[in-house]
């Protein structure tokens, strides 16, 4: 597994700052978690397996144009059944495969319980630092094959813009040489300024939810944690195929 490099270890410079061959490259990225009304499970069985057989075939079929991974949230939110987590270098295929959803026999019985949408670029705090699998300027999301992936959007103070980059730069490296305690802990950092109401999304990738837990346990105590204004809420999701989420619904 990856080691993170931090949970704050993102830029805090506007997504426009960045030269052109870097925004050919970038990906954007959306988390869609959707909630199951119980009406659905009320249909009766012909008309439950014919949607979600439609449902499979939309997911593998969009499977080919976007990178889209499954995950369950049940039994572990009580608000969502499910997460899409969607990268594409096009941000207009989220609108797309979200207007086919709604179309399909599903459709009418999927409440969206959340949706964050974000890019990736280059991090000012780690740029000259690397990790297995994560080579290159982490302009692209190539997620891993950790069973649980843990999700939550945040926010920075305004105070910590205010600060010099040499005490920003400090209180990062003392992020990332807590993150390198966690190897079974594989962070993907994402940015949303401009572009939603949060500033970033972290996804962390693991097999080992003790070892999350304890490092963001660990990291409360970092210097840099009162700047934060907002995590929350937080998603504990447990990666699903295909036909094993649609055998859930």
């Amino acid at each position: 597994m990856t080691r993170p490099a931090s949970v704050e270890n993102a830029p805090d410079r506007a997504a426009g700052a960045t030269d052109a061959p870097e925004k050919a490259m970038r990906h954007f990225v959306s988390y869609a978690f959707y909630k199951v009304q119980t009406d659905f499970r009320k249909l009766d069985a012909r008309a439950r397996e014919t949607a979600i057989r439609q449902f499979q075939e939309y997911l593998q079929t969009w499977s080919s144009r976007v990178k889209l991974y499954t995950y369950s949230t049940v039994g572990t939110r009580p608000d969502t059944d499910f997460l899409l987590w969607r990268i594409s270098a096009q941000m207009d295929d989220f609108n797309t495969m979200s207007g086919a959803l709604n179309k399909l026999s599903i459709g009418p019985y999927l409440d969206s319980a959340y949706a964050y949408l974000a890019m990736t670029r280059k991090s000012m705090y780690v740029d000259k630092h690397r990790h297995p699998g994560q080579e290159g300027t982490r302009l692209t999301i190539e997620p891993g094959e950790a069973k649980y992936l843990f999700i939550y959007p945040f926010v920075k103070t305004h105070d910590w813009y205010q600060l010099p980059m040499a005490d920003r730069q400090q209180m990062m490296n003392e992020h990332i040489e807590v993150g390198h305690k966690y190897p079974t802990v594989r962070i993907n950092t994402t940015y949303s300024y401009g572009l939603d109401d949060q500033e970033f999304v972290v996804a962390f990738e693991s097999d080992q939810p003790g070892d999350f837990l304890d490092l963001v346990m660990e990291l409360r105590t970092g210097k840099a944690r009162p700047y934060t204004e907002r995590d929350t809420p937080i998603f504990t999701c447990i990666k699903k195929s295909f036909k094993e989420l649609c055998d859930e619904l």
